[in-house]
């Protein structure tokens, strides 16, 4: 945590209530305040950042227009169970998607490990060197049939506790959505041929033609994560704004 003294921080400058929100958000999103949590109340948190009730207020109030914490009066904050995400457009969840069409959803975690985060990746999330990262390749099905090959790498200097999240039941696309928001996010959509691995999983023939969609997202300017999804032929992607 940020320490202040007398409502002055680091080098003889006075707190913030950036300073306050961004140690908060840290809190909140390395799992100290996991979802649910009530929180210290404005005097109480005035006092162990060294600043002003007013400071601790603009942050809290920002925080809940972000979507992270819910304020009500006379029962106090809470770290909201699912945050709002603050963007023009949802996260999709898979099994929503599968579901909504009629199928049957069922999830499967091929595998999952922990992993230096490699040259490619780190370019792509402008990562410091000596990174580590968490890489799940999971399949989703509709109906019994593939849907989705998703390979996944997630930030673990973003998210330390997604290190020791149980992705065997729930997937990590739902886990994120439920843990923390993104405030940046960049998509690209493409046509890709299938390796042998993939045609495996997807029951393609090797060398078809798939459809990919690639996302990385960040929050506040520290990325998250970054996936791969793999779709069968002819698959068609629709999007509601």
């Amino acid at each position: 945590m940020l320490k202040f003294n007398h409502d002055e921080g680091h080098n003889g400058m006075k707190s913030t209530y950036r300073d306050v929100k961004s140690d908060i958000l840290s809190k909140i999103t390395k799992g100290e305040w996991g979802p649910g949590s009530l929180m210290p109340n404005e005097v109480e948190l005035a006092e162990t950042y060294g600043c002003a009730r007013a400071t601790v207020n603009r942050a809290m109030r920002e925080l809940a227009d972000d979507g992270i914490v819910e304020r009500r009066r006379k029962a106090g904050t809470r770290v909201r169970m699912a945050p709002l995400r603050q963007a023009r457009f949802d996260i999709p969840i898979v099994r929503c998607e599968i579901e909504e069409k009629g199928a049957a959803y069922r999830y499967s975690l091929v595998s999952q490990t922990v992993e230096d985060v490699p040259d490619w990746l780190r370019a792509r999330l402008k990562l410091d060197a000596g990174g580590r990262a968490l890489h799940l390749v999971c399949m989703h099905y509709a109906d019994g049939a593939p849907y989705q090959h998703e390979d996944r790498w997630i930030n673990l200097a973003a998210l330390p506790q997604a290190e020791t999240a149980d992705f065997r039941e729930v997937g990590p696309n739902e886990w994120l959505v439920s843990t923390i928001p993104f405030s940046d996010a960049e998509i690209s959509l493409s046509a890709a041929l299938a390796d042998k691995s993939l045609s495996a999983h997807l029951g393609c023939g090797v060398g078809a033609a798939v459809f990919a969609v690639e996302r990385l997202t960040w929050w506040e300017g520290q990325a998250l994560t970054y996936v791969r999804l793999s779709y069968q032929p002819g698959h068609r992607l629709t999007t509601r704004y």
